[in-house]
């Protein structure tokens, strides 16, 4: 081979070795300060189908109300009739009961909003924000006062209260706020709401 055309070909190689190493050692450029604030700022959306709880929608609304006012990393709305939802709410002549969460898009959880509670004299609406709350994630803090939603019957038949406090809306919050968390599976264990 002429001498010309292996200087042509080490300097080609050359070229492309240092073209490559450049490549592997150069830092990835920063995401834009507007990609990284909308990350942050992601809204979980989570379904719920109340379309068989026949009875609790006054309450389920109010109960959902209370969530949406108070988080903001996740949002529940109500499921298009016949679409699938994460949370499916249905009323029973039993004691409230529901998956502990938290749920993920995709995924599913029940809750059986129980008429046997409301004989006794329990707060529908109460009931039905605790019972989105274990979807949530939350476990039950009973015994506890009336200004902890999770503390469910424990807090008396005059407890009206369907307002989450401090400590239970920042479980919820960090829980959504985190894409890792996206990641991790509802706890599936059923939680009965009886005294």
């Amino acid at each position: 081979m002429p001498l010309g055309t292996w200087l042509r070909a080490g300097t080609s190689a050359a070229a492309l070795v240092l073209g490559m190493a450049g490549t592997a050692t150069a830092a990835p450029a920063p995401a834009p300060a507007s990609t990284a604030s909308t990350a942050q700022a992601a809204v979980v959306t989570l379904r719920y189908d109340d379309s068989r709880a026949a009875g609790w929608e006054s309450a389920i609304a109010a109960g959902v109300a209370s969530w949406n006012a108070n988080v903001s990393s996740v949002r529940l709305v109500e499921a298009a009739p016949g679409s699938a939802a994460e949370i499916v709410i249905v009323a029973t002549t039993g004691w409230p009961q529901a998956t502990l969460g938290p749920v993920r898009p995709g995924r599913q959880v029940r809750v059986e909003l129980g008429s046997q509670a409301v004989d006794q004299g329990y707060n529908k609406t109460r009931i039905a924000a605790h019972e989105l709350g274990h979807s949530l994630g939350l476990p039950d803090t009973k015994p506890g006062p009336c200004s902890q939603l999770m503390s469910g019957s424990s807090a008396g038949t005059a407890c009206t209260n369907a307002t989450p406090n401090t400590t239970e809306r920042s479980r919820v919050q960090s829980t959504y706020a985190s894409a890792l968390a996206a990641l991790a599976p509802a706890n599936g264990r059923t939680l009965v709401d009886a005294p």
